[in-house]
C-alpha cells in the first residue's frame, strides 16, 4: 500500500520532468535532466501512444472472461467449502451430544414394530458407544 501511494505521488513529478539536449566541444550530443552547457536545448518528450488493433483488444476481452470466470469459480467453490464445513460441524456437533448421553445415561431403547420398547443390553450400549467413539475420531478430527 505504501509503494502504491509512493508510486502515485511520485507520478507528477516524473511526468513534468525536463530532458535537456546539448552538444559538447567534441560534437558529441548529449542528453540530460539538467543542462550541461550554457547552449543546452529543452526537448518535449511526447509520451508513447500504443495503438490496440482489434485482436489486441479481443485478446484482452477473452483473457478478462477468463479471469471472471475463475473468480466466479472460486467463489462458488468457497460458499461450497464453506457448507461443507458447517454441515461437519454440525454433524460433528451431534455426534458428540449422542456420545454424552450415551455416557449419562444408564438406559436406552428402540421402538419395535408394535410400539413397544426393547431396551438395549450392555453388550449393545457398549458397541454403541464404540461406534460413535470411532466416527468423532474419523469426521471430527
Amino acid at each position: 500500500m505504501l509503494r502504491l501511494l509512493c508510486c502515485v505521488l511520485l507520478l507528477p513529478a516524473l511526468a513534468s520532468a525536463e530532458i535537456y539536449r546539448w552538444t559538447d566541444a567534441q560534437g558529441r550530443v548529449h542528453f540530460g535532466e539538467r543542462p550541461g552547457a550554457s547552449d543546452a536545448q529543452t526537448v518535449e518528450v511526447k509520451p508513447q501512444v500504443v495503438e490496440r488493433d482489434d485482436a489486441t483488444r479481443q485478446r484482452e476481452q477473452r483473457t478478462e472472461q477468463f479471469y471472471e470466470a475463475r473468480r466466479a469459480e472460486q467463489a462458488r467453490d468457497d460458499q461450497q467449502a464453506a457448507a461443507a464445513q458447517a454441515k461437519r460441524a454440525e454433524e460433528c456437533r451431534q455426534l458428540r451430544h449422542n456420545q454424552a448421553q450415551i455416557q449419562q445415561s444408564g438406559r436406552f431403547y428402540s421402538m419395535d414394530a408394535a410400539g413397544n420398547r426393547v431396551y438395549y443390553s450392555d453388550k449393545e450400549m457398549e458397541a454403541a458407544r464404540s461406534r460413535l467413539s470411532t466416527q468423532i475420531a474419523e469426521r471430527c478430527s
